[in-house]
């Protein structure tokens, strides 16, 4: 039987590299991309049998920042599928990032100018704005939307005869500083996108210690600097065409800009290869590439407190069980 993995964000990006990688790797994988635009989809998904003439690829639509959309497609991959082997957490935004450049230009004359650049802390705020469900977008689409379409697939991932994994697209920039208990949506602040990757790693980490022994396993992955649309989106173009060879240039200095979405899936597909089991919940595993463009993984232990990981995951069961009680009234009137 095939393994089942499925991809949210699977058509730009880290998570379209990773598609690429992962049928490259195995193509008896059924591979499963979760995007909210089918259109794109469905050219993503073509492609991707074009190059791979074995390979079983079929879709489901689904947007992480819309809880209906969420239910939705969780009961259509219920009906699909008996199982699921993987998950790659991957979709997520940063709105409207904006460049601080008093924090720039003081980090460029320090000796901090390297980890600055590798991790963008300081660097950048987002705009963030609030849902139609009532939540704020970044968290919403970053981490409570994943978090509800895993407990609407507890069924196909919890088998421990047969462990299934969970591996989030986490960041370098997931800082305990900008995350709070008293704020868990980082309402209040200015960087919520850093916030939220802090948050899915206390996600992970609470996760391991709740399923582990009903086989299912989390990991947590930093892509690196990647040039992304995302990314791309924070510089207008000719600054970027004036940064680029610096950055080239930096990666003789610093392992994290691997740049391309293909070298960034380096960490993603190594965990795809390992056994849970053998893996420190209590890890981050970040791709990185050499001044040569050679691809290789290492690991960072993670800043987290197990305690307020748990109670961070209690608070996700609070939110969840009145997100259900709004959704059945909602239902009930329409």
């Amino acid at each position: 039987m095939r393994k089942v993995v499925l991809v949210t964000g699977a058509s730009s990006g880290i998570g379209l590299a990773l598609c690429k990688r992962l049928l490259a790797e195995d193509n008896e994988i059924h591979l499963c991309l979760a995007c909210r635009n089918m259109v794109k989809a469905e050219a993503v998904r073509a492609a991707l049998v074009a190059s791979q003439r074995t390979a079983e690829v079929t879709i489901v639509q689904v947007d992480v920042s819309n809880l209906q959309s969420v239910f939705r497609a969780a009961k259509e991959l219920k009906q699909r599928f008996q199982r699921l082997d993987y998950i790659f957490l991957n979709a997520g935004i940063m709105p409207n990032p904006k460049l601080n450049i008093k924090a720039l230009f003081s980090g460029l004359f320090s000796r901090n100018v390297i980890h600055m650049f590798c991790t963008a802390e300081g660097l950048l705020t987002q705009h963030d704005k609030v849902t139609a469900d009532g939540l704020h977008e970044v968290f919403e689409t970053n981490v409570f939307g994943h978090f509800i379409l895993i407990r609407e697939l507890e069924p196909l991932l919890c088998h421990s005869d047969n462990p299934s994994r969970l591996i989030w697209t986490s960041s370098r920039n997931a800082k305990k500083s900008n995350f709070t208990l008293e704020d868990m949506q980082h309402s209040k602040g200015q960087e919520p996108y850093s916030s939220s990757k802090y948050a899915t790693d206390l996600l992970s980490v609470a996760l391991n210690r709740n399923f582990n022994q009903q086989g299912l396993y989390s990991s947590v992955v930093c892509p690196g600097t990647v040039m992304t649309n995302m990314t791309y989106g924070i510089l207008p173009p000719f600054v970027w065409t004036l940064l680029m060879p610096v950055i080239w240039l930096l990666r003789f200095f610093a392992n994290a800009f691997t740049l391309t979405p293909y070298n960034g899936t380096e960490a993603l597909v190594w965990l795809f290869h390992q056994k849970p089991e053998s893996l420190n919940p209590l890890t981050k595993y970040l791709s990185a590439t050499t001044g040569l463009g050679n691809n290789y993984v290492t690991m960072q232990k993670l800043d987290i407190d197990e305690n307020t990981a748990e109670k961070f995951y209690q608070y996700l069961l609070e939110l969840e069980k009145h997100v259900r009680v709004t959704t059945q009234k909602s239902d009930l009137q329409s």
